[in-house]
């Protein structure tokens, strides 16, 4: 018995209700996709599973077409799609789900089958996000590109940070949603009263943690970790001075407005926080939204509202890093295994399915759907501000070595936030580190002079 179908009787009669209706009041408007076999997905255990796991439901109840799914932690999921497209024989998923920061291994390793080979008539409906085109691989220029590559997946949620506060306390106290850090850093000399609450939350944790929260400073102050990596040139910018002076003010914000513990916040504290009341201004992924209207954990239920991230100055752009998931099919994968992936790839990805998704908890791929009524329920109150951000959107360390930058960053970045490395020595160290690693791979590289330390 699979996981799916164990997992089955523990559905909240909540669930249940809502894939009944579904299936009874649109029985005849999604996709006909056909009959297939039943297929495996290997799905991680996120903050917006459910959403999928109720739209997959919906799936089977509307197509008659089964559906397993093989849920994992996030720190098991990279392990069990190496193991699956590297077997021996027939893999035993038919559809993987890969952090898009680790996809280019099996890009380059050829390890998936591209999707038009599968079904030739597949394309992604233009309303359809492509998260700036992760799901999509250029083997002659090595790099991620929808535009000569060719598309190798799909995302099932696109993660972008965004700015949360409570809309209740700042009416209270006449404060303005900040476009700014230093807007933010204003509202925290209101809102700071530790450890009764806090101005600002934003993870400092060693590793991915502080990397990908750092990302929202060092993209707005016009920062890089590599020159042009799209075009062959990965000379290192990662120790220039606009991303030491987000590096200063990421740390400023840190210690003036979060907690005494701000170096090892993680997303389960910063996310709990919140939900205590403890928090009054965070950034974090749009994943953890839901988290805060839960009313069986959160104090401040439809108290947390959500805008776009603050950003270096009036006149630059917010840094959205996106983090999202691709969908990929391996290629030793059975035939019927393809084929009743493409098949649900293709009714996942319509209006209706994603609709459908979103009400139950997931993040909606389709620009429609965040313009649909449903941004109007203050129960989506979150959508308006992430489609807006997606205008700004991008997928960093697109190449090989990111995973390996992506440890670099989150270690030399908490060696600054903990006073262990000066910002500029941090940036510096991070920079040779990362320059020998793409001289060690061939790249044509180069380094900027070092900060004054």
């Amino acid at each position: 018995m699979s996981l799916k179908h164990r997992t089955r009787a523990l559905f909240s009669a909540a669930a249940l209700s809502f894939i009944a209706a579904g299936a009874a009041s649109a029985q005849d408007s999604f996709l006909d996709v056909g009959k297939h076999e039943p297929i495996t997905i290997l799905i991680n255990a996120s903050p917006w599973y459910n959403g999928f796991e109720k739209v997959v439901d919906l799936y089977s109840e509307q197509t008659g077409n089964e559906v397993n799914l093989e849920v994992t932690p996030f720190d098991g999921m990279l392990e069990k799609a190496r193991s699956a497209v590297r077997s021996g024989g027939k893999s035993p998923l038919d559809l993987i789900n890969i952090n898009s920061i680790s996809t280019v291994e099996f890009y380059e390793g050829g390890f998936l089958q591209p999707l038009n080979e599968i079904d030739p008539e597949f394309k992604l409906d233009p309303e359809v996000l492509t998260l700036n085109d992760a799901g999509c691989w250029d083997d002659a220029k090595k790099f991620r590109t929808c535009g000569t590559g060719k598309l190798m997946g799909f995302a099932p949620n696109g993660n972008v940070q965004l700015f949360y506060y409570r809309k209740d306390v700042f009416d209270e106290k006449g404060l303005k949603v900040p476009t700014t850090f230093d807007e933010v850093l204003a509202n925290c000399k209101v809102l700071q009263n530790p450890p009764e609450t806090y101005g600002y939350l934003q993870r400092g944790e060693k590793g991915d943690s502080i990397y990908y929260d750092f990302m929202a400073y060092m993209l707005s102050y016009g920062g890089n970790v590599e020159k042009d990596a799209a075009n062959g040139d990965y000379s290192v910018v990662i120790n220039s001075p606009e991303v030491k002076q987000a590096l200063d003010k990421y740390i400023e914000v840190a210690k003036a407005c979060g907690p005494e513990n701000h170096a090892t916040l993680g997303q389960g504290d910063l996310i709990q926080l919140m939900q205590t009341g403890k928090g009054m201004q965070a950034h974090a992924v749009v994943a953890a939204f839901p988290n805060f209207d839960n009313p069986q954990k959160s104090a401040v239920v439809e108290k947390v509202y959500a805008a776009v991230l603050p950003k270096a100055s009036a006149d630059a752009n917010p840094g959205v890093s996106i983090g999202s998931w691709v969908f990929a099919v391996p290629k030793n994968a059975s035939d019927e295994g393809k084929k009743g992936a493409i098949a649900f790839s293709k009714w996942f990805l319509t209006y209706k399915a994603q609709y459908a998704y979103a009400e139950g908890g997931g993040i909606p791929v389709r620009s429609d759907v965040f313009e649909s009524d449903l941004k109007d329920q203050v129960k989506f109150r979150w959508m308006t501000p992430y489609l807006e951000e997606m205008k700004f959107g991008r997928q960093l360390l697109g190449y090989r070595e990111g995973p390996a930058i992506n440890q670099i960053l989150g270690l030399r970045l908490n060696q600054a936030l903990i006073g262990e490395l000066s910002p500029a020595a941090a940036l510096n160290r991070a920079a040779e580190d990362i320059h020998a690693l793409f001289e060690k791979n061939g790249r044509k590289t180069g380094m900027l002079s070092p900060l004054p330390e």
